[in-house]
């Protein structure tokens, strides 16, 4: 693979972590590119939703991904030119998100995609599977995880600071259902690599948890 000697930083972990801000962070203090994984299965599901396709033909759902028009610029997740981050996190969309990332043939889909994004003069990916399936032999691979309630209270705060509602019980039942369905799918359930350094933020400042990350990634 031409771009094979380029350095990645994997962040894995499950829903509301805060792998997304750590990895952000983290990119732009190494002045890296950044590839947000679980936006991309936000995106495949935003775009079906908007174009009507059957979400239970699980070829036309993988079709949908395979053609995603979309980039990350600055910040901003662009679909076919529109900004779309605030859309995306609307819960409709990361319910029917983490169904479909279970589905094979929408996982091979976005494959390709995800690998195009390994360029210099580095890239730090963030999901579910990058450290085990997608960056196989990432320079540094962490598993970030955090307890469900503490998970549940950043994504409560989360949506409401963005002008969603939000009911922490539901949030809390919804979290279980997502860990288990991703940690027992059968295509690339959520699991650390075993070279992956943990890295339990239930205690922990977003600083904290992105000077960590760097002093380990400093270590290689």
């Amino acid at each position: 693979m031409p771009n094979s000697n380029v350095p990645v930083i994997t962040i894995d972990g499950p829903t509301a972590s805060g792998k997304g801000t750590v990895a952000t962070r983290v990119a732009e203090r190494l002045g890296f590119h950044l590839l947000d994984s679980g936006a991309l299965y936000r995106l495949t599901a935003l775009q079906a939703l908007r174009t009507g396709t059957d979400l239970a033909d699980e070829q036309a759902v993988a079709t949908v991904g395979a053609r995603l028009p979309v980039r990350f610029v600055g910040g901003e997740i662009l679909l076919a030119g529109e900004d779309v981050g605030h859309a995306i996190r609307a819960e409709e969309v990361g319910n029917l998100a983490s169904k479909i990332a279970a589905l094979p043939a929408v996982r091979q889909a976005l494959f390709g995609l995800q690998l195009g994004f390994r360029q210099a003069p580095g890239l730090v990916a963030d999901g579910r599977d990058m450290g085990t399936v997608i960056f196989p032999t990432a320079t540094l691979k962490v598993f970030l995880t955090a307890s469900v309630e503490a998970r549940a209270q950043r994504r409560y705060k989360q949506l409401i600071d963005k002008g969603f509602s939000a009911n922490m019980e539901g949030l809390l039942m919804d979290l279980q259902a997502r860990d288990e369905r991703d940690t027992n799918r059968a295509v690339a359930p959520l699991a650390p690599a075993a070279d992956a350094y943990l890295l339990d933020t239930s205690e922990m400042g977003v600083d904290q948890a992105v000077e960590q990350v760097l002093a380990w990634y400093a270590q290689k």
